[in-house]
């Protein structure tokens, strides 16, 4: 039984490999398309500012937690 859960493990891996394979070389075509149309800076510009959203959103709710975390310690 062990072996055949393994030979399933291997056999999703190779499958999740073709299909990443698959998916580069596809989008290395899409890239070069939006290079031309000038519309690569877009793309850049909203996965930036979303990146930048979750650093932020982060950031306030460490604090937040941190804040709660010393209200906490000063009750006991």
């Amino acid at each position: 039984m062990k072996n055949k859960s393994t030979i399933i493990k291997y056999i999703n891996i190779v499958i999740l490999q073709l299909t990443f394979i698959s998916m580069a070389t596809a989008a290395g075509s899409t890239e070069d398309f939006l290079r031309s149309t000038g519309k690569i800076y877009s793309v850049v510009a909203v996965i930036l500012v979303i990146f930048i959203g979750i650093v932020i959103f982060l950031f306030r709710l460490d604090n937040k937690l941190t804040k709660l975390e010393n209200q906490i310690k000063n009750e006991q």
